[in-house]
């Protein structure tokens, strides 16, 4: 049997139609590549599956690089701050210092930044990678962790994230123990690995109960505050209207409690309201937000901890890990009133 030859720079170079020295450039980070030819390179990249040699990483004093990269999909938002916490007290404790970055979809300077500060490795926190960015990163032999990955991602990529499904399951399990049978959920986008896990855990819970959640119950939206209230006010107009609302998240919870107050709605006592994340937010508004908690600066924590291991350990097969959420119970939910 004749053994696979290994896929060369000259390989990906004929087959996008360029030189040897412009595939260099792209996958060692270099700016003077036009985007087209850039975005041609990294598509033949993924195709070809090009890998490149373990010795091309970034070498300092000892061969390894003092810094790692945080990739971020925004910096607003207490999200965001608690993620860079995590990420931050486990560099300090190994002794690493921590790049951080944002990406902005669908420009990829972030990647060609990232690949020419040759880190250690990269925590790329809610960043939506496609597969051409995910084989670049591969060919360049940056190692990444994915922390709360949008999509699912690929077996030989690692990644941390939450039990969204056990979340969403017990905020379901909450609402039907205080006699809510109409129930909603405001979700975030459809393509978004996390919420729609979060909408599974908590519709088998109503499924368990006998009851049903239809299509109609569940809206859609990005994640912003002004589109979940739009959104809230659409369910909650609905006849009948639901008892209890579930949001994805918890700005889009207070999107929940805008729609209510403009209906003239009160909380808890004409609708329930549970949020999910446990951001300090959720302890500002009144009443206080029932929540599911996400541990994120754990989650950040936990996945510098693991790009530093397989940094360390390339052969390493590439690790997953869930952290356990919790249902935190505050004024915003109440037993059913009566019909």
């Amino acid at each position: 049997m004749q053994n696979a030859r290994r896929t060369t720079l000259a390989d990906v170079a004929r087959a996008a139609g360029t030189t040897v020295p412009t595939v260099s450039k792209v996958l060692s980070g270099r700016s003077d590549v036009s985007a087209e030819t850039r975005s041609r390179i990294m598509e033949i990249v993924a195709e070809l599956g090009y890998r490149g040699r373990s010795g091309r990483g970034a070498a300092t004093h000892g061969g390894q690089s003092p810094f790692v990269d945080l990739v971020l999909s925004g910096v607003e938002g207490t999200w965001a701050n608690r993620a860079l916490s995590g990420v931050a007290h486990a560099a300090e404790e190994a002794g690493v210092d921590v790049v951080v970055s944002v990406a902005r979809p669908p420009d990829d300077a972030w990647l060609t930044r990232l690949v020419a500060r040759r880190p250690r490795g990269a925590v790329l926190a809610l960043v939506d990678t496609t597969s051409e960015q995910l084989a670049t990163l591969a060919a360049a032999r940056v190692p990444i962790v994915l922390l709360d990955p949008v999509s699912q991602p690929p077996s030989t990529v690692a990644s941390v994230g939450a039990a969204n499904w056990a979340g969403g399951r017990a905020a379901a399990e909450h609402l039907l123990s205080l006699g809510h049978r109409r129930l909603a959920v405001l979700a975030g986008r459809r393509t978004h690995l996390y919420s729609q896990a979060r909408i599974d855990g908590f519709r088998s819970a109503v499924t368990q109960a006998g009851l049903e959640l239809p299509d109609h119950r569940v809206a859609h939206t990005d994640w912003k505050r002004a589109s979940a209230a739009e959104q809230a006010t659409e369910l909650l107009r609905a006849a009948p209207a639901p008892t209890a609302v579930f949001a994805c998240s918890d700005t889009m919870a207070l999107g929940v409690y805008d729609a209510s107050a403009a209906l003239g709605l009160r909380i808890p006592d004409d609708v329930s309201v549970v949020g999910f994340d446990d951001l300090p937010e959720a302890q500002w508004v009144s009443p206080a937000l029932t929540t599911v908690h996400q541990p994120i600066a754990e989650m950040g924590s936990s996945a510098l901890r693991m790009l530093l291991r397989i940094s360390a350990d390339p052969a390493r097969e590439a690790p997953r890990e869930e952290l356990a959420t919790s249902l935190v119970v505050r004024g915003s939910t109440a037993a059913v009133a009566g019909d």
